[in-house]
Order: structure tokens, then sequence, then C-alpha cells
């Protein structure tokens, strides 16, 4: 009994202890499972192993690289660097990679040179040559992508610099430290490339808006606002279009004093064009609502942020004295009277003006009758065409509008025979008799039927 319990408990096999390899001593978990002198010597064949296949490594990396470079010496010449302190830190990298390589490998043999590491730490000319050429492409490639952006690109190029020149510099760091700088600076480049164009100002909101009204009150003629300009005639077409063309290009100004200057070309031309119609000088009056037509007729871009341009940045003397300050005001309250244009302002009625707001109809053309003799016969076309479809559009219109009645009151009709005919099941059942007994042939020998008359014979007369 005594010596069954002292055996009890974990048992371990003899072989289990022993060496893996089989020399006779005792194994180590620490060593996966090999005595101290056989781990020494799987340690040294797997070293030198590994040496083999680094240094094999190093020189096909040296050869492509040579290949590589006799190759674009041949197709183009050299180029200039754009970001030289990238290419120093890639230069270092690489000097480093080769620098501990050749140490490796000294260290193996126990044999090293000054000169062989005094060569090793200079890049050669290759290395510095290719680097130069594949950075200055990458780099126009990546400005490039980022001009898409627009400003939130600019933010990330400069970004970018920042961090090469910071990683330059924190070259000395651990690899953990250096790892975690960089995935720091993709997170928020990520994080600022996924929220580009959800930050939009007020004054973005507000040239949404104003375009969106002026797409909307596309339909708005020269007759509806008392526009005295007549577009049949050459010289008024042309000066209507420079004058659009002028509020357009305020856009593409920069200074205040430029944008105020095509504000003010706009109104002189609508001036002309307004003098040639009515063979007199304009007045404010005719100047007003031509203006109007000219801004739904342009479409503007970015309007409200380039008038609170103007009125943030111009010097106030000039907007509030001078024709520039006039034009400019004028050009405000047309801006002021398209946001708060409705059905009263145009004449019209509020079911006539929901209407054409809503795009379901246009107004009616002018007249063949009206028209002028030298006007010109394409435009003449065009307005009949426009009144055509323009009709035949409510015509659509009607017949959709009865189609659909005409469906409702076919519902209605199925549903109300369906009820009828429900009630009338409910107030009269259907009952089932059983059938009568079936009746015998008549010319069957039936005993039953015996009361039968004869069947008839047939007679001959005499003629």
């Amino acid at each position: 009994m005594s010596l069954k319990s002292e055996r009890r408990g974990i048992h371990v096999d003899q072989s289990d202890l022993l060496c893996k390899k089989g020399c006779g001593y005792y194994g180590n978990p620490a060593w996966q499972g090999f005595c101290s002198k056989c781990w020494r010597e799987e340690y040294h064949k797997a070293r030198q192993k590994q040496i083999q296949e680094d240094w094999e490594l190093a020189e096909r990396l040296q050869r492509e690289e040579e290949e590589a470079f006799a190759s674009s010496q041949s197709s183009q010449g050299a180029q200039s660097l754009t970001f030289s302190k990238f290419e120093e830190k890639k230069t270092n990298e690489k000097t480093r990679k080769v620098t501990t390589v050749k140490k490796f490998f000294s260290a193996s043999s126990r044999v090293g040179s000054k000169k062989e590491i005094q060569e090793a730490k200079a890049p050669s000319p290759s290395i510095n040559r290719q680097t130069s050429i594949e950075t200055d492409r990458v780099s126009k490639e990546f400005i490039e992508f980022l001009k898409t952006f627009h400003k939130t690109g600019q933010e990330i190029y400069k970004q970018t610099k920042l961090f090469l020149e910071g990683m330059h510099y924190k070259r000395d760091l651990s690899i953990e430290e250096q790892s975690e700088c960089a995935q720091d600076f993709y997170h928020n480049v990520a994080e600022r490339m996924q929220t580009r164009g959800k930050e939009t100002t007020d004054d973005e909101k507000k040239d949404l808006a104003i375009q969106k009204r002026i797409r909307a009150l596309r339909w708005v003629t020269p007759q509806m606002l008392c526009v005295p300009v007549n577009e049949d005639i050459p010289e008024v077409s042309d000066m209507v279009v420079k004058a659009i063309t002028d509020i357009i290009e305020m856009d593409s100004k920069r200074v205040p004093r430029d944008k105020l200057a095509c504000i003010t070309k706009c109104s002189k031309h609508i001036f002309n064009a307004i003098k040639i119609t009515k063979n007199e000088p304009a007045s404010a009056d005719d100047f007003l609502p031509t203006l109007i037509y000219i801004v739904l007729k342009g479409n503007p871009p970015r309007l409200q942020s380039n008038i609170q341009y103007i009125t943030r940045f111009c010097n106030p003397s000039r907007l509030m004295t001078g024709e520039d300050g006039y034009y400019f005001t004028n050009l405000c309250c047309a801006v002021a009277f398209i946001e708060k244009l409705d059905a009263q302002s145009l004449n019209l009625s509020q079911e006539d003006f929901d209407r054409y707001m809503s795009g379901q109809t246009s107004p009616r053309k002018q007249e063949a009758e009206s028209w002028s003799p030298d006007a010109c016969l394409g435009v003449k076309q065009m307005y009949k065409n426009l009144d055509l479809l323009s009709q035949l559009n409510e015509r659509q219109e009607r017949i959709m509008n009865e189609a659909k009645k005409l469906e409702k009151d076919l519902i209605d009709w199925t549903d109300g025979i369906a009820r009828e005919v429900q009630d009338i099941v409910e107030k009269y059942p259907l009952e089932i008799k059983p059938p009568n007994q079936p009746l015998a042939a008549i010319d069957s020998e039936n005993v039953e039927n015996d009361k039968l008359p004869p069947p008839l014979q047939p007679q001959v007369y005499a003629g």
C-alpha cells in the first residue's frame, strides 16, 4: 500500500528528457529539446544559412538597381529633386542597410577592414541617381493626385512634407516609436480625406441656395419683368451676351477692385442695350429689371460669396460713392429681389406661378403676329416649337389626369359589384337539392312507362 501511494503523481518518460538529437545528454525546452552542445551546432548552421541567403539577396538587389539605372539613363536624363530631405532620408536608410549587411558578413568571418566599411558607408552612384528619378516621379504623381482635392489636397501636401521632415530627425528613435508616428500620420490623413467636402461654410450654402433658386426661375421672360430690351436686334443681343459674360467672369477675379470692374462693365453693356432698343438714354427704372434678367439668364457662380468678399475686403468709400458703388448696390438689390420673388412680383396668379416653378408647364411665348418683319426665322421657329411643346405637355397632363380618374372609377365600380354580389349571397344562400330520378328513354321497354302514347307511325297519302 505504501509503495503504490509513493509512486502516484505525474509520470514522465525518460526518453522525453533526453536530447532530441540522441547524443545521450539531457535536453532543455528553452533550446527546443536539444542539449547545449547540439543547440550551438544547430544554431550555427541556421545562422550560416541565413547569412548566405542575405548575401544572395543583397547581390540580386544590387544587380536590379544597376540594371534599372542603366535603362533609365538611356531613356531619360537626370531630373531635379523635389523632396531633397525625403531623398536624403531614403539614401541614408539604404546606406545603413548595406553597412549592416557587410558588417554582418564580416562578423561571421571575424575579419573586417576599414576600407570595406568606408565603401559600405558611401552609396553607389547608381543607387543615388535612381533614387532621384524615382523620388521626383512619385512626387509629381502625388502632387497631381492632390490637385483634385483643392484646398484639402494642399493641406495634405503640407502635412506630408512636415511629416517627412520630422521623420528625418526621428531616425534615431526605436522602430516601435517610428511605426507609431507613421500610423498616427496615416490615421490623420485618412480622416482628413474622408471629411473633405463635408465642411461647407455659410457662404457656400447661400451660393448653392441662390443657384438653385435661379435655376428654378429659368422660365421668367423679359415681358414678366418689364425689361425694355429687344434681343431680336443683333446689337442688343451682343450687348446681352457681353453683360452675361462679364457677370460670370467676376468669379475668376481675385482682387475686389477687379470684381467691381466686372460689375461695372456688365452694367454699362446693359445701359447700351437699353439705349439701342429705346433710342433714348436708359433710366434707373429700366436698369434694375434688366440687371435682374441678366442675373437670371447668366446664373453667375458663387454669387453670394463674391458679394460678401467685395463687402468685407473692398474700400468702404468706394462702395458708398461713385458708379462702382451704385452698380454694386443694384446688384445686391437684384439678388435680394430674386430671393423673395413671388407670383405678385410677376403679376401672375399663384396657381400659374406654382405650375411654372414645378416645371409642369412654361409661359406662352410670343405669338407669330407680334413678330417684326426683320425677325430671324430660326428664332420664330424656336418659339413656335416651344409653344407646341408647351401645349403637348398640357395635353399629356390632362390625359394622365383623366386616365388616373378612369382607373379610380374602375376600381370603385369593381369594388361596388363585389359588395353587391356578397350581399346577395348572404341574403339568399345557395341550397343544393338532391338530384331527381333520371328519366327513362322513350324507346326503351320499360314497364313503368306503359302509359306513354305509342310512337307515331308513318302514313302514306295518295296524291
